[in-house]
């Protein structure tokens, strides 16, 4: 099978897999730790680079941490938090699935336009540093918007607490 086909279909199934999984979170008040581990997860694909078949020429890193960071202005942007019974949840947002499932579009459209000049592999690791300089600044973004709405929700605690 095509490789730049079968690597497609991973990227849809994985595109799918995220946006139930982001419907569900809207249900589950939001830490710190479900904030942070995502990106330190995905980290561990750095380990691709190992093998010389992914690796990037400095060009190529440079072109897709500049996407990947303008694609995170858009989940910044629609990312918001609300507080529901003293907890932090993300406001469920119908725009967030529209948007990702336009940045998908928009990735294979390049993944097809760019797999005939560019090996499959190096390819492979553009999207993956694509990818991770997407989600690092949102959830960068995610934990400063979180820290002040909980920093807000405990003063208001701490001031509603009737004195003694």
């Amino acid at each position: 099978m095509d490789m730049v086909l079968l690597t497609s279909i991973g990227a849809v199934s994985m595109a799918v897999l995220a946006m139930f999984i982001r419907m569900k979170a809207a249900n589950h008040p939001v830490t710190i730790k479900k904030i942070i581990l995502p990106p330190v997860f995905m980290s561990t694909g750095a380990l691709m680079f190992i093998f010389p078949y992914f690796r990037v020429t400095p060009i190529e890193l440079l072109e897709a941490a500049i996407v990947g960071a303008l694609f995170s202005l858009i989940l910044i942007k629609t990312t918001k938090f609300e507080k529901k019974e003293d907890e932090i949840y993300l406001k469920k947002s119908k725009a967030f699935i529209f948007i990702l499932i336009g940045l998908l579009i928009i990735r294979l459209v390049a993944k097809l336009m760019l797999s005939s000049t560019i090996d499959v592999g190096a390819l492979a690791g553009m999207f993956y540093l694509l990818a991770f300089a997407m989600i690092v600044p949102w959830r960068m973004a995610m934990f400063v918007q979180f820290r002040k709405m909980d920093k807000a929700v405990n003063v208001k605690q701490v001031r509603s607490r009737p004195t003694t």
